[in-house]
Order: structure tokens, then sequence, then C-alpha cells
């Protein structure tokens, strides 16, 4: 005889659910605290149960990884189920209803019928890689919005100051925007002092040239004058906190390097592919066994087509599904667009599909299939990619 015990996940306390091998429920649903003594209860309430269990639980969040971990040194097999996988089974059901106790009791029959589970392997350096590399992800979105605030304020004070560099976010002129903000305070500057400013902050690359033409845009500017008391406070805040992020980025770059340095990955031998990529690909891949096929990575990753068919009629605008690991995605999406770039065939492949009229983002989304593709196949066979009889071929 077989049981199947069904967990719903949440923060504070989890709702499990047994049925037999009928899918009736055994016994009352247990309440399962986070917390060590939860933990026990559980295993124990499993232990005493009349038959061999298993058990399934919800990847909700980072919450389903404590239980997960304490489950599996007890010794039971645990799958872990894609949420969307559930609430796709929850909806055969006739009577919709949403509570966490009926959760777990279609958890445990989606178990018990056989149901395509998840199950990563809990690999140390690959959980801290997600770690590190999601938490880079968030900096670098907080660095993105720093300096379109930053932007939003020179919007006001003095809208010329973006055309007088190539990049605002420039050491030389955030070293001056530390100084002065307003097309009215820059204005004031001395020509040889503002000319020494720049020259410092740019290492010699700017000077006299650049002062002048960074006075006159002041002086003829159109910005607001009474806010430049304010203005100059948010400035400099911002640029402050910029910076800080910035140096943030970098001590999580070099823990990324550390942890993915031992680790037999070969994703950076793909051309597009660096170092802070890998990492991310490695981490929310996770193992690639888990995979059985490329298909399955590719719904993973969200890039597969989103089909609508009823009846007679097909939807005729195809768009990617968006499903699965966003971080994948991201780093997939930026990966294809370096390689477009650097990589011969991706490149020729991009021009060809942009002149037959493809849309950008419709010829990258190809691109990442093609990418996943190699990196499916140098994961699964562990080795570096290779570019096969004059071809670009893993």
């Amino acid at each position: 005889m077989l049981y199947y015990a069904g967990i719903d996940i949440a923060k504070r306390a989890h709702q499990m659910v047994v049925v037999d091998e009928t899918g009736q429920a055994i016994g009352k649903p247990l309440t399962i605290t986070n917390t060590r003594n939860g933990f026990v209860q559980c295993v124990d309430t499993l232990h005493a149960l009349p038959a061999t269990v298993h058990v399934a639980l919800e990847a909700t969040g980072p919450y389903w990884l404590a239980l997960y971990e304490h489950l599996s040194a007890a010794g039971f097999t645990v799958q872990v189920f894609n949420p969307l996988q559930v609430h796709a089974y929850r909806k055969t059901g006739v009577r919709i209803t949403k509570t966490d106790r009926r959760d777990a009791f279609w958890i445990a029959n989606f178990l018990r019928i056989g149901g395509s589970a998840t199950t990563p392997s809990p690999n140390p350096q690959l959980l801290q890689l997600r770690e590190l590399t999601r938490f880079r992800w968030n900096l670098i979105d907080q660095i993105g919005d720093n300096k379109r605030r930053i932007l939003n304020v020179l919007d006001r004070i003095f809208p010329e100051y973006e055309t007088l560099f190539s990049d605002v976010f420039l050491t030389s002129s955030r070293t001056l925007l530390k100084h002065a903000a307003s097309a009215d305070e820059i204005a004031a500057f001395d020509l040889s002092e503002l000319a020494a400013l720049l020259r410092a902050g740019s290492r010699g690359r700017f000077g006299l040239t650049k002062a002048q033409q960074v006075l006159d845009a002041a002086k003829n500017s159109v910005g607001i004058a009474f806010l430049a008391d304010a203005a100059q406070l948010e400035v400099g805040c911002l640029i402050a906190q910029l910076e800080f992020l910035q140096s943030q980025v970098e001590q999580v770059d070099r823990a990324i390097e550390t942890l993915l340095t031992p680790l037999p990955q070969h994703l950076t031998s793909i051309v597009g592919i660096g170092p802070v990529t890998a990492a991310t690909i490695l981490g929310e891949i996770g193992d690639i066994q888990r995979f059985a096929s490329l298909e399955k990575l590719v719904g993973y990753t969200g890039i597969d087509a989103r089909v609508y068919q009823s009846g007679q009629f097909t939807g005729s605008e195809m768009h990617m599904s968006k499903r699965g690991s966003p971080y994948l995605r991201r780093a997939v999406w930026l990966a294809a667009n370096v390689a477009r770039q650097h990589d011969p065939e991706l490149h020729a492949y991009y021009e060809r599909k942009r002149a037959e009229g493809k849309h950008h983002n419709t010829v990258i989304g190809a691109l990442c299939r093609k990418l996943l593709a190699r990196i499916f196949v140098v994961l699964k066979e562990q080795r570096p990619y290779e570019v096969r009889s004059g071809s670009q071929t893993a």
C-alpha cells in the first residue's frame, strides 16, 4: 500500500494532507509550523503511517527549502512541483475552493496520479550562486532606478546637461555634479577652476575646451533656478547612493567569481556568456538532469511561444510565455544580445532575419533558443562549447 502526502508551503506554517491510492484523505490535515519542532512533528507523523509514504510539496519562494532538506535527511523521497503545475491541475476540479488545506489535497493527488515533478538537487554552491546572482540583479535594478531619478532632477534644473557628456555617469561628470548640479551653480564657476575639476575627474581627458562647453551651456540653460538648492541635495545624495550600489555590485561579483571558479561548468566557453551570466544560468537551472529535453529547458526559461487555438481559430500573433525563471530569461536574453554582435553565425542569422523584416525582439528570442541549445548540450555533456566544420554548433 502507498500513501501520498501533499504539503502546501507558506511562510509561517505549512499544511499537509495524506491520501491513499484511491485519493481518499487519511486522517486529519496537519499544520506544520515552520520551526524545528514542527518539522519533527511532520516526520513523526509520516513515520507513524502504516504504509510507504511518497511526499510532494510546492516550490513556493524560498520557504520550501528548509522542510525539503529536513524530510530528505529523514529518508523520504520528496518531489517538488512547480506551483503552475499544481494550479493547472487544481482547475480540473468542479468546485472552486481555495484554501491551504485544499491545496495540500490537490498536491497529494497530483503526486498520486504521477504528476511531473521538478525535483532539484540542493547543491549548496548552486544555491549560493542563485542567491548572489538574484541579489546582484536586484542591485543592478536599483542602480538603474537611481540613474533615472538623477536624470529626472537634471531635466528640471539643467536639461542641457545630458548632451555635454557621452554618459552622464562618467567619473568626470559625477565629480562635477558632486560640486554643483544646477545650471546657475555651474555657470558661477571660474573657467580655470572648472577645467581643473574636470581634468582631475577625467584623468586628463577633459580640460579647458570641455570646461568652456559646460559653462556656455550652463549660462544659456532654461533650467529652473529656484529649485537649485533642493536639487543639489537630491543629486548629491543620489550620486552617493549610486557609488555605494556600484561598490556592492563589485563586492558581489568577487564572491560570485569565487563560487564559480571551482565548478566544472564550461558555460563561459560560449560566446556571449561571461562569468556573471554563467553564474546566473547555473544557479537558476540547478541540476540540468531534471530537464529531459531542450524543449523543457526552453519552457522553464519562458521563451517558448504561447499558442492559442480553439476550434478552427489559431492565434496568429505569437508571444513568449514568460513563465519559469525570470532571472534565467533575463540572463539568456542579455547573452543573446552580446552573442549576436560577436558570434559570426549568430550575427549572420540576426542580420538575415532583420533583412526579412523580423522585429529585433523576435530575432533575439530566436537567438535565445539557439543559445539555450548550446547551454543544454554543454551542461549535459560537461564539455566546452566547440565550433565544428566551419559552423558554430555545440
